[in-house]
């Protein structure tokens, strides 16, 4: 520089050339341990940011949300990635379509938004076992979410491929991931295996290298934060508007002394239960207990801010499937539209920080298409050549879904009475035998349904020979709770007056499959016996007015099954269980100017005339156990 002129050197200096002391560090996310923060490119941050699904939301409406979450106020986004919704089967790989998640963080960056990470390998989320795929179960004696090394070879084959997609998406390599998270509530999983966490947190680091945040998360209880905790991984909690905030934050003081204070899952809503009611809480309390957080100086991730059906299940005491929808009460409900509590956490931010400017985008246009009449296809055990192309497996006595590696969905078994039975007999099954639901035909008459956790035996009469047919329904795996190895199907013997029976014929259904390639409209039609009890396709179609608006379908006097429209699986509808007496159609799923084909699984009973009725609205709160709404 001496021989530098000055004006030469202030030139230097204004374009950055010469690296001083002075100058900003390149693009870096850091925790500060001396002021309790977080430093973005060395000066003080703090996030403000809300949890979205992208698979929970269709592609087409992606931009949407991001953009309402945006004009929220919010700088950032927390994304989950299921590990079982991009890897089927093992060793096979979908990120097409709907599935395209570097689209999916492309989009996000392009809309300004930060994100935080959630790629598990569990996620929980309310979701089918957690994110893990269920062909881990095909080893049955794996444990999962442990240092087992057939559990971690899994983990680590599936690590390989989607982490190299995420590493130039970081933040110190100019992209918009600012932290990754580490597994997701360990320290409520019964294992506590640190030998877990430091493979992952190797793994993590050897595929994104030293610089990215690595973090975990857990509630606020001792138990919890000792077993989810790992020096190397910086501690989060948990909770929600009901906590007190600073009891709370307390929690994580005792692990983390220094650094910022951070909530990663702030619950803005809870999930329903089939059979519980609704589940509602405040938008005055969710923003109160905001505030109380934004005061301190915290970090806030808001858990759902948006909410298609993956729904998993919790074991508290009892199975509880979660319903298809997966509204959770949240400031953006399933269709994409801000609620009242949205606008009340955009005033507590807006109290903190200013604002984007413009206006929210409006809720979408949603329409009531109004009744569609159904007409029975045929019954299920009818058309089993179509559902279980590859034909039946034979076996001595039943066996598990996961034994034929059938993942989702229904599975036949069949066999034949070995005797007359004259005099009622009982048709039973072992306590925890049947899961989760059995729905029992005789002769192709249907008898009634074996349940999980519920009635397990029913009443039968026949002969030698009769066939006898149950199908096996999976409502979900759990996905919360001690103990995740959560097999399907038939686990032990069907009796009949305490003998067993056996010489089993096993039909695994690929009925999604069948139903994406055009089945039942483009088939020739079939002469159904005229019943409405048991296990049956039902289908019909309709014509929208040259529109594709979301819209919602109500089941009248229908009683239990799955939906289908233009071959795409909308979920389940229980109705006579409830809350949720509608199912969220998006319109994209919709044609305008052609016929839209309807499919409907009715697993119990149609009603005399089957129709289906179009809103423009949700219906939730109908349960046969109370109707009041519930505050959680």
């Amino acid at each position: 520089p001496s021989r530098m002129g000055l004006p030469a050197l202030a030139l230097l200096l204004a374009a950055g050339l010469l690296n001083t002391q002075a100058s900003p560090p390149a693009r870096s996310f850091q925790l500060d341990f001396e002021e309790d923060c977080f430093r973005k490119d060395g000066a003080p941050f703090r996030y403000i940011s809300g949890s979205i699904h992208y698979a929970r939301v269709p592609r087409p409406a992606w931009r949407d949300r991001l953009l309402k979450m945006y004009m929220s106020g919010l700088s950032t986004v927390q994304v989950y990635v299921p590990w079982n919704y991009h890897e089927p089967l093992p060793g096979v790989y979908d990120f097409a379509g709907d599935r395209d998640v570097e689209a999916f963080l492309d989009l996000t960056a392009e809309l300004g938004l930060l994100v935080i990470l959630r790629p598990g390998p569990y996620i929980c989320a309310e979701w089918e076992m957690g994110g893990l795929p269920a062909w881990l179960l095909w080893k049955p004696d794996i444990v999962l979410r442990s240092s087992d090394p057939a559990y971690l070879a899994a983990v680590d084959s599936w690590l390989h491929v989607l982490l190299p997609k995420i590493k130039p998406r970081l933040y110190q390599h100019g992209g918009n991931i600012i932290s990754v998270q580490v597994e997701n509530e360990y320290g409520s999983y019964y294992a506590c295996d640190y030998e877990y966490l430091r493979h992952l947190l190797g793994s993590f680091r050897a595929l994104l290298g030293s610089e990215v945040l690595l973090f975990t998360t857990d509630g606020s209880q001792v138990e919890e934060l000792r077993c989810g905790t790992l020096q190397g991984l910086y501690a989060t909690v948990d909770f929600g508007p009901g906590s007190n905030v600073t009891e709370a934050f307390g929690a994580q003081r005792r692990v983390e002394p220094k650094g910022p204070l951070v909530n990663s899952e702030y619950y803005t809503g809870w999930l329903d239960y089939w059979g519980e009611a609704h589940a509602s809480t405040s938008a005055g309390r969710v923003a109160r207990g905001l505030e109380d957080m934004l005061q301190l100086g915290a970090n806030v991730n808001m858990q759902p801010l948006s909410p298609l059906p993956w729904p998993g299940a919790d074991f508290k005491d009892q199975y509880k499937p979660v319903t298809t929808s997966y509204d959770y009460d949240a400031p953006l409900s399933e269709a994409g539209d801000p609620t009242e509590k949205l606008f009340a956490i955009r005033t507590v931010i807006s109290k903190f920080q200013p604002l984007p400017v413009g206006p929210m985008p409006p809720a979408t246009p949603k329409y009531a298409y109004g009744w569609v009449a159904l007409q029975k296809y045929a019954d299920l055990l009818d058309v089993l050549d179509v559902l279980c192309p590859s034909g039946p497996i034979q076996s001595q006595f039943p066996l598990t879904f996961e034994a034929i590696k059938q993942a989702h969905g229904f599975v036949v078994y069949h066999t034949r009475l070995p005797r007359d039975v004259l005099d009622p007999a009982t048709l039973g099954a072992p306590p925890h035998g049947v899961c989760d639901r059995g729905y029992v035909m005789l002769q192709q008459e249907y008898q009634g349904t074996l349940e999980r956790d519920g009635q397990t035996t029913l009443r039968v009469t026949g002969r030698a020979g009769d066939t006898l047919d149950v199908l096996l329904e999976n409502m979900g795996r759990i996905s919360f709770g001690a103990n995740i190895s959560d097999f399907k199907g038939l686990l032990g013997n069907l009796s009949l007056d305490s003998s067993p029976l056996s010489n089993w014929l096993i039909y695994p259904l690929a009925i999604d499959t069948a139903i994406q390639q055009g089945w039942p409209h483009a088939a020739l039609p079939k002469s159904s016996r005229g019943g409405r009890a048991g296990p049956a396709f039902y289908t019909g179609t309709f014509e929208t007015p040259g529109i594709t608006w979301d819209t919602f379908v109500k089941f009248p006097g229908w009683s239990k099954g799955q939906l289908w429209i233009n071959g795409f699986n909308l979920g389940r509808y229980w109705p006579r269980r409830g809350p949720q007496q509608t199912l969220f159609v998006p319109g994209s799923v919709l044609h305008a100017g052609r016929p839209n084909n309807i499919t409907v699984l009715e697993l119990e009973g149609a009603p005399l005339n089957p129709f289906l009725l179009f809103l423009d609205r949700p219906l939730f709160n109908r349960t046969l156990s109370r109707s009041t709404a519930v505050t959680k």
